[in-house]
């Protein structure tokens, strides 16, 4: 009897395994990467501390669209993701900053989407945020969905990575022209350009000992072929003719005379050169969230204004933007109205910085520019009235006239920095650059043909009637145009052809060690 419960018991242990494997049912590899990501600190212990929790609702609203399923396993896409990331280096993307993991697994899989998330992601918006750097005031336009608009180009492109990478790049003309140009640049050799060194202003035909090195300078970055024979101390014809193109391709004065600014610009580095197109690709990936295809465009180290039409430029003219110490805002909004003859109310700073010290030394200074003092409801005073060592809340008010420092025509736009584009007198400093000279408005050289493009025929007639009146008047603009102001010191045009323009704020240097710091694999 024992033995028969022994043999019947010895049976039941060599089955027992049995009957355990059949109780086992596979896991469906969704619902592990369901879990994974809903408990990322106990599933992936070494991927979640870099995922932050809104990373980690934005993959998990991408493995949704896809029904949960591992995505880097199917049969070429991840080889494809592994060749398009190097590419990002022709947009001034560090790839290394975008590792892929080397092992298989759910939880390599969720690391793999985020850094493909993130690839697109610094692609289509920028690496860095705009908003620590160079921030743009917006009239009331709603923040994208930035996350949303990825996932749009993401989930399709697991088909076709290449396509994913190419939408997520911005299709703006001014990218894709200094893409081509810093892919070309980034890969050649460094090339060493002399300093020239500090002295007096040199003007075509002085004699200077820093010629031979000018002369080296504009030969080695290819603005002369040869160095001028005999070698001597003479800035002769030839020179000079290779210095103003060079002044012309910097936005500056091309009139071949070397002084501070040209001198600036002419010993910037090969190194800080090549940093300048890359921070500005980080610009332009800004820049296009912003652009409307019909649009007034200000880039304001060049001083210049572009009206775009259906996304092609189809006019510019010369400004002049503020200067360092008054710096113009950047700011997207729409112009809404013109002013007409107008008159002129003295904002408080330049008041107190520049019109009291003048006026507390002479008071004929008042009469002599046309300048009437108001109190606050805008009752007109005497100057007698006024303790000018404590003004008080008193305005200053220039009327309508040849004299006005705003010129016969004022364009609008809500903002809270009290800037706007106008007419000027000072005609004369369109021809310098660069054009830093304002308190921060922008100074339009051809106000009158911007106003062109903002108007009908009928609003163009209604406004020269009213501008022959001589009286101030406010004419609202039946359609609005979007107003982008914004700051690029760096371009090409199609042909690869690189313009640069002054730093006016010195805004480079910071950016530029911010993209390197970034751009560091963690």
């Amino acid at each position: 009897m024992i033995k028969k419960h022994a043999c019947y018991l010895s049976i039941a242990l060599l089955a027992a395994p049995l009957v355990v494997l059949a109780d086992e049912v596979p896991v469906d590899p969704a619902t592990m990467i369901q879990v994974a990501l809903t408990d990322l600190p106990r599933e992936c212990p070494t991927l979640a501390p870099r995922i932050k929790p809104a990373d980690q609702q934005w993959l998990q609203a991408f493995y949704q669209t896809q029904q949960y399923q591992p995505l880097w396993s199917v049969d070429g896409r991840l080889a494809a993701l592994q060749t398009e990331l190097p590419t990002l280096a022709d947009d001034g993307l560090a790839p290394a900053h975008y590792p892929l993991p080397k092992e298989q697994g759910v939880c390599a899989d969720i690391d793999t989407s985020f850094q493909y998330l993130q690839a697109l992601q610094d692609l289509h918006f920028g690496r860095l945020n705009p908003s620590r750097f160079e921030p743009v005031w917006h009239s009331g336009d709603e923040a994208p969905d930035r996350q949303a608009e990825i996932l749009a180009i993401a989930g399709p492109g697991l088909q076709d990575i290449r396509s994913a990478f190419d939408k997520a790049r911005p299709a703006l003309e001014r990218y894709q022209n200094l893409r081509k140009v810093y892919a070309r640049e980034r890969v050649r050799p460094l090339p060493h350009w002399p300093v020239v060194g500090q002295g007096q202003l040199l003007k075509p035909g002085m004699q200077d000992p820093r010629v031979p090195v000018l002369a080296e300078r504009m030969l080695s970055e290819g603005y002369l072929d040869h160095l001028p024979k005999p070698t001597n101390t003479t800035y002769g014809p030839e020179l000079a003719a290779a210095v103003k193109s060079f002044q012309l391709d910097h936005s500056l004065q091309a009139d071949g005379v070397i002084g501070p600014g040209t001198l600036k610009e002419m010993n910037v580095s090969a190194q800080a050169r090549r940093d300048q197109l890359r921070i500005n690709l980080e610009r332009f990936r800004w820049m296009a969230q912003d652009f409307e295809p019909t649009s007034l465009l200000v880039n304001v180290p060049a001083a210049l204004l572009m009206v775009y039409q259906n996304g092609v430029p189809v006019w510019q003219t010369r400004t002049q933007v503020g200067r360092p110490d008054r710096q113009t805002p950047l700011l997207k909004s729409r112009v809404t109205r013109l002013t007409l003859n107008p008159t002129w109310t003295i904002p408080p700073t330049i008041f107190k910085q520049d019109k009291l010290p003048q006026i507390r030394r002479d008071q004929s200074y008042l009469a002599r520019h046309d300048l009437q003092v108001l109190d606050s409801s805008g009752r007109q005073l005497s100057p007698q009235e006024v303790n000018w060592e404590r003004p008080g809340n008193i305005l200053l008010r220039q009327g309508a006239g040849p004299r006005n420092p705003l010129g016969k025509i004022v364009v609008r736009f809500p903002n809270p920095f009290a800037v706007y584009l106008h007419d000027t007198p000072s005609q004369a400093l369109f021809s310098k650059a660069p054009r830093a000279f304002s308190s921060g408005c922008v100074r339009v050289e051809s106000a009158f043909e911007l106003r062109d493009w903002l108007v009908n025929p009928a609003e163009k007639a209604r406004t020269e009637e009213l501008l022959s009146t001589g009286r101030t008047h406010e004419f609202r603009l039946e359609q609005p145009m979007p107003i982008l102001m914004t700051y690029w010191t760096a371009q090409a045009d199609k042909d690869g052809k690189i313009t640069y323009a002054p730093d006016v704020y010195d805004h480079d240097p910071g950016l530029i060690a911010a993209l390197a710091s970034k751009s560091k694999a963690d």
